[in-house]
Order: C-alpha cells, then structure tokens, then sequence
C-alpha cells in the first residue's frame, strides 16, 4: 500500500468512532475523521456475526483489495475505518469495490 498506513490498535478503532463521521450502504458502513496527515490510514472490521473466521477472513482479504484499488484516488488526511455488514458475505469482489466508491464519494473524498 502506496503511503496508506493500518490502524490497528482498538484506542485508534475507538478514536475514528467517537470522532468520526460515518456513512453506510447495503455493504459497508465507514468512518471518517480527519488525521492532520499528508496520508490516510484505514482498518477494517469485522464482526462475526458476518460469519465464521474463514467468512470473515474472506470479507477482511476482500475489503482490502477493494481498498488497494480505491485507495489511491482517495484524498489524504484522513483516518478509515471501514466495517462489513452482514450481506457482505454473499458480495463479489466487484461489488464491494463499488460498495467502497458508493462510500468515498458520500463522504467526498474521492478526488
């Protein structure tokens, strides 16, 4: 990942929460907050009531090759934390490429 670092620890998952602001779709719901960076930082959660650890495997691997493709376009200085919903068990790669633009755009961060 081209200059987007992971947030991994539960105090910075916390922080994007209580600060951020979050927008949702069928898919996925992301937290954004601003980070004061020239980069972004994104996590990925999931929880299992989307499934048994190798579904939620597949889900977290999905989601961060939708993110390594999105990534790049987005706009820097900013904290993700993107989060599956359940109906993202039964998704295609494409379609949760596209959940992942759908968000980035509400949130206006794509360039």
């Amino acid at each position: 990942m081209d200059h987007t670092l992971r947030l991994k620890k539960n105090m910075e998952f916390k922080k994007v929460y209580d600060k951020g602001t979050s927008t949702a779709n069928r898919l996925l719901v992301l937290f954004v907050m601003k980070n004061g960076e020239d980069y972004n930082r994104v996590g990925f959660s999931v929880s299992k009531k989307v499934g048994k650890s190798v579904v939620r495997n597949r889900v977290k691997r999905l989601m961060k090759e939708s993110f390594r493709a999105v990534g790049p376009t987005a706009l820097k200085g900013y904290d993700l934390v993107f989060i599956a919903r359940i109906n993202i068990k039964e998704a295609t790669y494409a379609e949760v490429e596209k959940a992942m633009v759908h968000l980035l755009k509400k949130s206006k961060l794509l360039k």
